[in-house]
């Protein structure tokens, strides 16, 4: 069978459809998985072995682009595709696929898409709890016989990290220790700059010998850069200088990495990579980083999760009290499985 999966739009969205992927392909193991996914993340969806080919199609927020939709459906169509699962729950990425007269395409209710979808799984019952986002892309994969849903997982590429680190000038045998300040949802879910200082501070003083990278886009390169003026420590600021494959590959080849509740947080936690996951706004059961090498530093005040982008109540103490001393002791916590020492 050929099928088509219509990528969401953010990094750790991507990250977590993996496993419906996982699950498509071991109901049509011999059939083509195709993933149009928006630039920003087609990356991601490259590093997933289950994924024949990634097709690249812009996808902008608030624009119906009916022109481009027209021209997207006449590709698809030639395509011949027999099934397409579309995982944003907009009207307009459901649009195309059914613009191309694909035969089956599935999605959950989402916005009016009575007519651009033909399996609709129904909403939740108002005043439910939310479905952790791994379990609600995998409900996608109808039929199933059950079992537990596998955590995501992205390969690694040993020849794309070395060269990663040769060209960002990390090479060696030094341990390293990536950072990742930004969350692009909003502040209430950023660590403050002076705690990813303080906390870079003491990684130092712990492991000399180790390089800290930042890692992030462009509009966070000036966060990491006042996180490494405050901390008087020789950072590597990367932030915005580095593709999304790069990223994916530096990440790979960490000893460590500390981040927010962020798509980098979630291709950590598929690569496996030891890890402490800060969160604030959101919550740690609804999009936890899902590996055996993550830790979650959460204070769970009575204020939260919020779910929103800024502090509704403007003090953001569920990150502001989250002391650097108790993210190192968590952070030395996740490398331990792998060493007594300094990381390796």
């Amino acid at each position: 069978m050929r099928t088509l999966v219509i990528a969401p739009n953010w990094i750790g969205d991507a990250v977590m459809a993996q496993p419906l992927l996982a699950l498509l392909r071991a109901g049509d193991p011999g059939g083509s998985l195709d993933v149009l996914a928006p630039p920003a993340v087609a990356p991601v969806f490259r590093a997933m072995a289950d994924v024949t080919q990634v097709l690249e199609a812009e996808n902008r927020h608030g624009s119906l682009q009916l022109r481009a939709r027209w021209q997207l459906a006449r590709r698809l169509r030639a395509q011949r595709y027999q099934r397409c699962v579309v995982l944003p729950n907009s009207a307009k990425s459901a649009l195309a696929p059914w613009l191309a007269g694909i035969p089956e395409r599935i999605g959950h209710h989402g916005e009016s898409r009575w007519l651009l979808l033909n399996r609709r799984l129904p909403p939740a019952p108002a005043g439910s709890a939310r479905t952790p986002m791994v379990e609600f892309y995998a409900q996608l994969a109808q039929p199933r016989t059950g079992g537990p849903i596998p955590d995501p997982r992205l390969a690694r590429d040993p020849e794309r990290e070395r060269a990663a680190r040769a060209r960002f000038a990390l090479e060696g045998p030094e341990p390293l220790i990536v950072l990742c300040p930004g969350a692009e949802y909003g502040p209430a879910k950023r660590w403050p700059a002076r705690h990813f200082a303080a906390l870079a501070a003491l990684a130092q003083a712990e492991w000399p010998e180790a390089r800290i990278a930042l890692l992030g886009s462009a509009r966070e390169r000036p966060l990491a850069t006042e996180i490494a003026a405050l901390s008087g420590q020789d950072l590597h600021n990367l932030c915005g200088g580095t593709s999304l494959d790069e990223a994916i590959a530096l990440i790979g080849s960490a000893d460590a990495v500390v981040s927010n509740d962020s798509g980098l947080m979630h291709v950590a936690a598929a690569l496996r990579r030891p890890q402490v996951a800060v969160f604030g706004s959101s919550d740690p059961r609804h999009t936890p980083p899902r590996s055996p090498s993550a830790r979650i530093e959460w204070l769970a005040m009575p204020c939260a999760p919020c779910f929103a982008r800024e502090c509704p109540l403007g003090h953001t103490d569920c990150l502001n009290r989250l002391t650097p001393a108790a993210v190192f002791e968590s952070l030395r916590l996740a490398l331990r499985p792998q060493t007594e020492g300094p990381p390796r």
